[in-house]
């Protein structure tokens, strides 16, 4: 069951979900610098080629870099309106830059950055996220060449699973997925269903 299973509950749930626009926000929560919990909302965008690996954009000028740096582990907490369910995923996040050695991360990457709209893609260009604003002026209008490749401060995130629980309320039923990696480095997952 494991890996496929909880793939495809949250896949179902998606679908379920998809006329809601908030269906593809979750929560990202993160070790602080300071040692204290650190959570925001982002979107998801897709799974990392044929596998479990959850993909995220995000700005390499936001806090949740540098926390991710200094501790890999973060918890994706996921709720579902419509059908009433949870998934709270975590595992470790890998960070893909434009500083990134190895060509196929940096492909994902760009692939991530078309695969976002031009808007999107425009809000790497304003100013550092979290700092004062400067001024009160009106923001120049910000342009950007659709063709143009990733910038530097785009950054692609992506989050390798290790542990998987879902509830679903409607039903009173939850599931925890956890994955072990045997001696020949292969994943696993396992199934238990406990009380909700």
């Amino acid at each position: 069951m494991g890996s496929v299973a909880w793939k495809q509950l949250l896949l179902n749930a998606l679908e379920s979900n998809a006329h809601l626009k908030h269906s593809s926000f979750m929560q990202l929560a993160t070790v602080g610098t300071n040692g204290t919990p650190s959570n925001r909302t982002v979107v998801f965008r897709g799974f990392q080629d044929n596998t479990d690996n959850i993909q995220i954009n995000t700005d390499a000028r936001t806090r949740k870099i540098e926390e991710l740096k200094l501790c890999s582990s973060a918890e994706i907490c996921w709720y579902f309106t419509d059908s009433w369910e949870q998934f709270r995923i975590n595992g470790n996040v890998d960070i893909i830059d434009g500083s990134n050695a190895e060509p196929l991360k940096l492909q994902q990457r760009e692939h991530s950055w078309f695969a976002s709209s031009l808007r999107s893609r425009s809000q790497y260009l304003c100013p550092n996220p979290g700092l004062p604003c400067l001024h009160e002026q009106a923001q120049p209008d910000i342009s950007l060449d659709p063709s143009t490749g990733p910038i530097d401060v785009f950054c692609l995130l992506i989050l390798e699973p290790h542990q998987v629980d879902y509830l679903n309320l409607k039903s009173n039923q939850r599931l925890t997925f956890k994955s072990s990696v045997s001696a020949a480095a292969e994943k696993s997952w396992t199934v238990e269903r406990v009380n909700p």
